[in-house]
């Protein structure tokens, strides 16, 4: 099968010119200015940025959390994936049962997504706690699975405490394997939490006061300096909010500290924690970390703009407001942390982002697409345009707006945090491997047509 893309605006994380692509055998074949494919398709994308498919290495699909679980599984989540512009997820498992081993998770979350992601997917391992049997199998599952990247926290139940962060990070330094990390500080914010609620301060307004932006920058700091002693590990600080979080980033940048990467997500950049203030849609926004304030945004869109942070991804992790989130209705600490965001993050970056002059075209290519896949593994098969590459692709029309609202949209949730906001950008055509599966915000796309991707190693870890 053939295609080819006519008299598009190229977008590449470097450049944007008017050309065309051939696609055959879910490739790129050649990218040039007056390309001819014989019996090919032809798609018109004058007037179109032509961009890669995007890259989203931060979703939660299917995830068990305590009692709850998102409502997105791997169909219902990629396809609002695909929607959004996304042709690649890199999912983080959920922690499996006390003392498993790694192996645990990896069979778990095949039996989830294999036969029902219409997307491509990888996944990141999960670490609960440590030994000798754990740190062995970190190497065994990137070598024999391709998952290359394991995640840590040092908040909720199964956190990890200094010590065993350490180990992990000495053993993940000797093997080329990232290590991602929620940071958080832990015993802070047990202590606010505790506080607030024997004092009967339970609303959703109290949230982000129990896990302060200091909370984030402690452990941030405290992270990079883990990974520091480890030889400079690789290290991948995901969903940074705050502008006290950024300072201690820029620091270490500063020092010239190797071999770490910050990701921040969409919502931290466009929603502010003045959706606390209602009690009752306050509920959609309970996530961790908190929605920050305006300077915080101001300061995460600047470190964009200078290159400070790398990524942009989603923590995709939807509970239904009418079901799930009322836990929290009278107890804000009831209530499941998580919102959605994987269909939104690319029209969003566009009109929010280039649109309104805060980064350019290919800054968006580079934080939604490319450097995701570069830091982890995935590159150049995924999040580029290049001959060889994987045809994934969109076709987005500068000229056209919408109002997000969450009938337009199709995840299982009830809600979009977005809803109401106008932007300027519609995702007209998505292309995965040279195939449409988006037309017109319709999924043309099948249950399982998604491959499972055996990264490689991160740049990171080279």
């Amino acid at each position: 099968m053939k295609l080819l893309v006519k008299n598009g605006m190229i977008a590449t994380e470097s450049q944007v010119f008017q050309g065309d692509i051939l696609i055959e055998d879910e490739k790129i074949k050649s990218i040039g200015t007056v390309l001819e494919g014989e019996d090919a398709e032809v798609i018109d994308a004058t007037g179109r940025y032509v961009i890669p498919g995007g890259v989203d290495v931060h979703t939660h699909m299917d995830l068990q959390s305590g009692k709850y679980r998102a409502v997105d599984d791997f169909y219902d989540g990629t396809v609002a994936a695909a929607c959004g512009g996304t042709t690649t997820i890199v999912d983080h498992m959920a922690f499996g049962p006390k003392g498993c081993s790694l192996w645990h998770q990896v069979e778990e979350y095949h039996r989830l997504a294999d036969g029902k992601s219409v997307i491509d997917y990888g996944f990141h391992g999960v670490i609960q706690h440590v030994n000798a049997s754990i740190l062995g199998e970190m190497k065994e599952i990137a070598e024999n699975d391709g998952i290359t990247s394991f995640k840590v926290y040092t908040t909720y139940d199964d956190m990890l405490t200094d010590d065993e962060i350490f180990q992990v990070l000495k053993e993940a330094k000797k093997d080329g394997i990232v290590i991602a990390v929620h940071c958080e500080n832990d015993g802070v914010i047990n202590y606010l939490r505790k506080t607030y609620r024997e004092s009967g301060c339970t609303e959703p307004k109290y949230h982000p006061l129990s896990r302060p932006a200091r909370c984030e920058a402690e452990a941030v700091d405290r992270l990079l300096h883990l990974a520091a002693m480890a030889g400079d590990a690789p290290l991948y600080i995901v969903h940074l909010s705050s502008k006290e979080g950024l300072m201690e980033v820029m620091k270490a940048r500063a020092s010239r500290q190797k071999n770490f990467v910050v990701e921040t997500c969409t919502q931290y950049l466009t929603l502010t924690d003045e959706m606390y203030e209602d009690p009752k849609e306050g509920l959609k926004a309970i996530m961790s970390p908190p929605l920050r304030k305006k300077e915080d945004q101001d300061a995460l869109w600047q470190a964009l703009k200078d290159g400070v942070i790398d990524v942009v991804a989603t923590d995709h992790c939807p509970f239904h407001f009418g079901k799930e989130k009322q836990a929290g209705a009278q107890d804000f600490t009831a209530c499941p942390n998580g919102a959605p965001g994987v269909e939104e993050r690319m029209r969003i970056l566009f009109s929010e982002g280039v649109m309104k002059g805060r980064i350019t075209l290919p800054q968006m290519v580079h934080y939604l697409c490319t450097n995701p896949s570069r830091m982890y593994g995935l590159y150049p098969q995924k999040g580029t345009l290049l001959p060889g590459s994987d045809a994934d692709l969109i076709l987005l029309n500068p000229e056209k707006e919408r109002i997000l609202t969450h009938a337009d949209m199709h995840s299982a949730v009830d809600y979009t945090c977005y809803e109401g906001m106008a932007v300027k950008g519609e995702i007209e055509l998505v292309m995965q491997r040279g195939h449409v599966i988006v037309k017109e915000n319709q999924f043309l796309g099948k249950k399982g047509d998604g491959k499972y991707l055996k990264r490689h190693k991160s740049v990171l870890a080279e």
